[in-house]
């Protein structure tokens, strides 16, 4: 417990729930083994490393042309950080979807529903850190399917 002084001079307990995890101690988990979750591409999953309930949070690893196909997420929100390397992004509702370039230091996010999607075009691997809050089972919906509702 950490103690706290509130302005009313009392005292107060407060439980502090915390880790601290560096990434060369996440094991990398390959996806080619898991059926149900494409593509083939190599992760660290941070969130579940740290015990993360509310939020997800994956360090993803591509090699030149590797992608992350489009799609949108029922319930999460979904926000991106390239730490290495350079990506062609579609983001966008169905029919109105924009092709950007980003790279190492940019961030960009997806509210559900709303389409996303990535691919390596650098020459060495590329790094990229996500995050997607609720923490639920969300395993992505067909943006163009999308654009009927």
């Amino acid at each position: 417990p950490v103690t706290l002084f509130t302005s009313a001079c009392e005292l107060t307990s407060v439980m502090v729930d915390y880790d601290v995890v560096d990434i060369d101690d996440v094991a990398v988990t390959d996806l080619s083994g898991v059926d149900s979750v494409p593509p083939d591409l190599n992760i660290k999953p941070v969130g579940d490393v740290l015990g993360l309930s509310d939020m997800r949070c994956t360090v993803w690893y591509f090699e030149p042309g590797e992608e992350i196909q489009y799609h949108a997420n029922a319930h999460q929100e979904a926000m991106y950080f390239i730490f290495e390397g350079e990506f062609s992004l579609k983001l966008g509702e169905s029919g109105d979807e924009e092709y950007l370039d980003a790279s190492a230091g940019s961030f960009w996010v997806a509210k559900p529903k709303i389409g996303h999607g990535h691919r390596y075009i650098g020459e060495e691997q590329g790094v990229v850190l996500s995050f997607g809050a609720p923490s639920v089972a969300d395993p992505g919906l067909d943006p163009h399917s999308l654009a009927d509702e």
